[in-house]
């Protein structure tokens, strides 16, 4: 499927859609397509209203594991789904509600889908590769060290089982990687909001930033901007399969707290602390080989631009 020109009739489901990459794909789709019909379908357990300021569309306020979605949308009238609906909280520990929810809800969005094969294209996780420390393809073998990397994966299955059907092949279902995604429209997760956004807070605040020892563990830190250019890259590649959503960089929390002090113009020394969490990855990087191929994905950002746009917007609120 083709992303339309501007005069085109759009007709788009983001589940998700009032949460931190949702509202931000949600307002690049209404800001680039002006007749873009958007639907969101969100519980708001953990979207927030103010990420859909301005927004035209239509909201359903509905768990998505539950919904009857032929109750609120006709198949015939949906051009494109992007499934970012998730319980997103890694720390979350009981593994019946996590897996259920996040499977449940992707199978009845491809229940509804299947008849007309409606191109989805949704969000899953870097959390899938586990905690190997080395740079992830997405052929590498999987090896999620949480609950949240295994609902991921069941994802993953899930759209390879429909994809093995005979009539179901030439369906379009791809998957997104997300790596560790920042940027602006974060602030409403709380705890849950990106290092990045944690330790300019900790900053802003005049303490010293807080990492665990000795701050050299390395994340491919992707800003929001990039990973929405990946997804709608996705979608309009008419693909299937899974492709790494990052910026193709490991950059350690010292790199960031020096880049944010370059920002904010201070000077803090980071305050080193325990690290209680087993399953923290000490590296992730992305293998951007497949989808710059295979999509055109290019990030527009590196640590340096994404943390300079990302302090400017922080610093105008």
């Amino acid at each position: 499927m083709a992303l339309p020109a501007k005069s085109v009739r759009w007709r788009v489901v983001v589940t998700g859609g009032a949460g931190f990459i949702g509202s931000t794909l949600v307002k690049r789709i209404e800001r680039e397509w002006e007749n873009a019909e958007v639907t969101v379908i969100d519980d708001f357990r953990s979207g927030h209203f103010k990420n859909l300021e301005g927004f035209r569309g239509e909201v359903i306020a509905q768990n998505l594991a539950k919904i009857k979605l032929k109750d609120f949308l006709e198949p015939k009238a949906v051009d494109a789904i992007f499934h970012l609906a998730s319980i997103t909280d890694t720390r979350e520990q009981d593994q019946r509600k996590m897996t259920w929810d996040n499977v449940e809800s992707f199978r009845r969005l491809l229940e509804f889908a299947r008849e007309k094969q409606i191109p989805i294209t949704y969000a899953s996780s870097a959390a899938t590769y586990g905690i190997d420390a080395r740079i992830n393809s997405e052929t590498d073998e999987r090896k999620p060290a949480n609950v949240y990397g295994f609902s991921k994966v069941q994802l993953e299955n899930l759209a390879a089982k429909y994809l093995s059907e005979p009539d179901l092949q030439g369906w379009k279902i791809a998957g997104t990687r997300y790596f560790n995604v920042y940027g602006p429209g974060e602030a409403h997760k709380g705890p849950m909001a990106s290092m990045i956004y944690q330790l300019y807070l900790q900053m802003k605040a005049g303490k010293k930033p807080r990492v665990f020892k000795a701050g050299e563990q390395k994340r491919d830190f992707v800003h929001v901007d990039d990973v929405v250019n990946c997804t709608l890259l996705a979608m309009n590649s008419g693909k299937s399969g899974v492709f790494n959503a990052g910026s193709g960089e490991a950059r350690s929390f010292n790199d960031v707290i020096s880049v944010l002090n370059h920002e904010m113009e201070t000077n803090f020394k980071p305050e080193y602390i325990e690290n209680p969490f087993a399953f923290f990855q000490p590296f992730t990087q992305a293998d951007l080989a497949r989808s710059s191929k295979e999509l055109g994905y290019k990030p527009k950002y590196n640590l340096e631009a994404g943390i300079k746009q990302y302090v400017a917007w922080l610093e105008k609120k």
